[in-house]
């Protein structure tokens, strides 16, 4: 328990013992209670300090009084309120279901059946607390409780107790509006005098959101909801969904009017109007000539109102960029055994922060090991939550509402979307979509990266269309990692020279023009209120002043951030919401590591105690077993540079050349690895000659493999697996393709049977097919998991980790005939970084990485900033 719970706690002792939190909103803090002086659970709402030092509690306490009486089968009833050691509290029943917004965040719509029923029960509510002389003027689904279905609305009375206890002082406590969707265009326009009529078009709005999936007005902003509800007039329900009655979509339409004389005069005669199948409202069967009218008519009454509130909107956004908390805090996210971030370093973004700051999205779990699948982590919440139907899926991005996540997963890569509460997941295109991030826009674009450059594609689907265009003459550029700006007025993306290993830089398109403009070296743009927050190559965040409506820098840059992770190919895992939290991976504890031997048995000898260094990925023999080729991260956890060493003496050295996933040629000492534009590249191990690439294909860090007679590269892309040779021809064959993803090949040392995985089964397995006319049979070797397969140096033997991060032996017949055993345990190899074994020339033991010392083995860190706007401010002043 906390310290500020303990002290609620004590402070509440005579009345209410306190036993967990609940949640948290812009004004309280709910907690579970126990009642006990009449033994039952209450849930006991806290405001904030920062409210209650504003409000006073005998002026609260006078006024949440007139919404005590209220008693109604649809309205949860206040039991207590008063202030206790400077706590101003009240005290409702303890509902045992869920709210509305859960359910939506979970199922996107409702039946209309069951939005009608919801929304009547709770216009009968409404109804009976205007009769009353109370409007509630906060209707939103976070204040509608479902219990066995049927809605209790909660919180009756507190928005006008809070707001008329403060005496108009709500700016004073710093509290955020929130995202005022389902504000009347009265409340919107601070109008004194509040009627029923605006819950009615609160209500409304609810109910548009359970037919459609989103609320009547969204925008990247509170301000732009504002004037959007204010002026423009949301498209009929019908239009997003055929398959509501025409009275329904009527009634919605007459209860959304701007003008509340336009409405329906009460909540009752709302939820008549939806109940009657015959309702037509005549507005919205008037000619059009009419309509011009009526709406020349509401633009002369609200014009002069827009205007006027000119200075109410500038206030409002002051006390929106001043919400976000001048606080800064920072920490590490713990993910729990099985939830950990996807370890996949290839050509993918992994996670993204929600517009509100409160939840992560991320890739987890490893390829291989299980499905990859998406999660979401309230950061209130110690356990991630899956999102079921987004196996395999990379590069997630929230909508701009922040109630729906894209994503890119396929055989044939496609973006989808699902609520981030789970159900359906609906495909938006799968044209000429690439691996290299995705934006939702604001203004109703998915921006992608794909062929030719940045992409983009309606949010309601369609084929896509070139937004952003390469430079397709010298076919050098690679657009990637688009990161949509809140006002619609820009992309931003990372070009990378697939020739010149590291050089990145951060451009801007205008989404009017599409004119292009680089804006910084660097990667991985995004904007940060009135910032552009970007990381350069040895892993360092820099953030310089930027003027969104010109698409121009406006200042120096500045340091922000150190350790960000970056992976070869320039990519990493930075997300910020639009309140200032920030989230990236981090290489700040990442592991150093020694090199091992370790025995049939397990046994681990140190091969140098000397050489520690934070090796990454794969480490590979020499076809003599006498150097060691090992990609190591430099001290910033950035692009990993190749070193050799030579086993039995000597100290190891760098290369200089950026790669990874090196394999030796046969019989030579040249070695093969994935430059960082995820192309091949051949180059001697002394580093006395330039490599040279091996065609022109991204390989996406498919681990690139020579045949055993050098003359040939097997590889993994995309999920498929494919061949090329090294010299003369270099036309790409495909070996594996299909559904399921593939990857690792290897190939017999006789040059018969290609080795690889596939997760065809739903997890990880070790398949062998006949080289190279790998159509006529396969053979699957595992059945309780299997990653990172390998050949003996002789072809008897194939190794491979399980599921149990077991090292596994599998005896193999790989002649004409191909015949094995049944697998076999070696080892645990849980201690070491079992992907990255290679096995030495006699089979009997295998070259392997563990902790050095004390240091965990953690690849990355997820660091999360909270107030990182505000240390913004500080640093980098615009």
């Amino acid at each position: 328990m906390s310290a500020a719970t303990e002290h609620l706690n004590s402070a509440l002792a005579d009345r209410y013992r306190i036993e967990r939190e609940l949640g948290a909103g812009g004004m309280a803090t709910v907690y579970l209670a126990h009642d006990l002086k009449h033994d039952r659970k209450v849930a006991v709402k806290v405001l904030k300090p920062e409210l209650a030092a504003v409000l006073g509690a005998e002026r609260f306490v006078v006024e949440i009084k007139t919404t005590a009486a209220l008693q109604h089968p649809h309205i949860l009833p206040l039991f207590d309120s008063g202030e206790a050691d400077g706590f101003l509290y009240y005290v409702m029943p303890f509902i045992d279901g869920e709210t509305l917004r859960a359910k939506l965040d979970r199922e996107t719509q409702l039946g209309v059946d069951e939005a009608v029923r919801i929304v009547s029960d709770v216009a009968s509510a409404l109804h009976y607390a205007h009769t009353h002389g109370v409007i509630h003027r906060d209707i939103k689904p976070e204040n509608i409780l479902l219990h066995d279905g049927r809605p209790m609305v909660a919180d009756f009375g507190i928005a006008l107790a809070v707001s008329a206890a403060a005496g108009g002082r709500m700016t004073e406590t710093g509290l955020s509006l929130g995202t005022p969707h389902y504000m009347s265009p009265e409340q919107a326009t601070a109008e004194k005098d509040i009627t029923g009529r605006s819950d009615v078009y609160s209500l409304a709005s609810v109910l548009y959101e359970m037919l459609t999936g989103n609320p009547p007005h969204t925008g990247a902003s509170a301000q732009q909801i504002i004037m959007k509800i204010i002026t423009e007039t949301p498209p009929n329900v019908t239009v997003l969904r055929k398959s509501v009655p025409p009275n329904v979509a009527a009634a919605v339409s007459k209860a959304l009017e701007k003008l509340p004389a336009d409405r329906f005069a009460s909540a009752k005669e709302f939820a008549g109007a939806l109940a009657n199948p015959q309702y037509v409202d005549a507005a919205s069967t008037a000619s059009t000539n009419a309509g011009s009218v009526r709406a020349r008519r509401r633009l002369r009454v609200w014009l002069p109102w827009a205007v006027t509130t000119a200075a109410l909107i500038s206030a409002v956004l002051a006390w929106l960029r001043s919400a976000p908390s001048t606080d800064v805090s920072r920490f590490a996210v713990a993910l729990p055994e099985g939830q950990a971030i996807s370890n996949h370093t290839s050509s993918h973004y992994r996670l993204a922060v929600s517009p509100d700051g409160r939840s992560i999205v991320y890739a987890g779990i490893g390829v291989l090991r299980n499905a990859r699948r998406l999660w979401i982590r309230r950061l209130d919440d110690l356990q991630a939550t899956p999102l079921t139907g987004t196996e395999d899926a990379t590069n997630p991005a929230f909508s701009p509402e922040g109630r729906r996540v894209a994503f890119i997963a396929g055989a044939t890569p496609a973006i989808k979307w699902i609520a981030v509460g789970g159900g359906t997941v609906t495909t938006v295109t799968d044209s000429l979509v690439g691996t290299g991030g995705v934006s939702w826009g604001s203004d109703g674009y998915i921006y992608f990266s794909g062929n030719g450059g940045i992409r983009r594609v309606k949010d309601t689907g369609g084929a896509s269309e070139l937004f952003a265009a390469a430079d397709s003459a010298t076919r050098r550029e690679r657009f990637q990692d688009p990161a949509a700006l809140p006002n619609g007025r820009g992309v931003l993306f990372t070009v990378s020279d697939l020739l010149t290993v590291g050089d990145f830089k951060v451009a801007v398109a205008d989404t009017r023009s599409a004119e292009q403009r680089v804006l910084v070296s660097g990667a991985l743009g995004r904007y940060a209120s009135g910032h552009i927050v970007y990381v350069i190559g040895d892993g360092t965040m820099m953030a310089a002043p930027f003027d969104a409506d010109r698409l121009l820098l406006t200042g120096e840059a500045v340091k922000v951030a150190e350790r960000v992770a970056l992976r070869i190919d320039g990519r990493g895992d930075v997300g910020i919401s639009q309140n200032g939290v920030l989230a990236y991976t981090s290489s700040a504890n990442r592991s150093l590591r020694e090199l091992v031997w370790v025995s049939r048995s397990g046994v681990a000898t140190a091969i140098d105690p000397s050489w520690v260094e934070p090796f990454l990925g794969r480490a590979a023999l020499s076809p003599d077993g006498k150097l060691v080729a090992v990609p190591v991260s430099d001290a910033a956890g950035g692009l990993p540079t190749l070193w050799v060493k030579q086993l039995d003496r000597g100290p190891a050295s760098p290369l200089g050349k950026i790669g990874a996933s090196p394999q030796w040629q046969p019989r030579s000492r040249l070695i093969l690895f994935a430059t960082a534009a995820a192309r091949m590249a051949l180059g001697p191990a002394d580093g006395s000659v330039p490599p040279t690439e091996i065609g022109r294909w991204d390989i996406s860090g498919g681990n690139p493999e020579f045949t055993p007679d050098g003359k040939s590269i097997v590889f993994g892309k995309g999920g498929d697996i494919y061949s090329t040779s090294v010299d003369g021809d270099s036309t790409v064959h495909a070996l594996v393709t299909g559904p399921a993803n593939e990857n690792v090949p290897s190939v017999s040392p006789d040059g018969r049977w290609l080795l690889y995985a596939s997760n065809e089964s739903g997890r990880g397995e070790a398949y062998v097919r006949p080289f190279p006319d790998t159509k006529a049979r396969r053979h699957q070797l595992s059945e309780g998991g299997a990653r990172f397969p390998r050949w003996s140096r002789d072809g008897r033997e194939i190794f491979f980790v399980g599921d149990r991060d077991d090292l596994m032996v599998v005896a193999v017949r790989a002649g004409a005939d191909f015949g094995f055993d049944a697998p076999r345990k070696l080892f645990e190899a849980g201690a070491y970084a079992a992907s990255a074994f290679d096995v030495d020339t006699d089979g009997q033991r295998f070259l392997m990485s563990r902790p050095a010392g004390s240091v965990g083995e953690r690849l990355d860190d997820l660091i999360v900033v909270q107030g990182f706007f505000a240390e913004l401010k500080a640093k980098v002043p615009r």
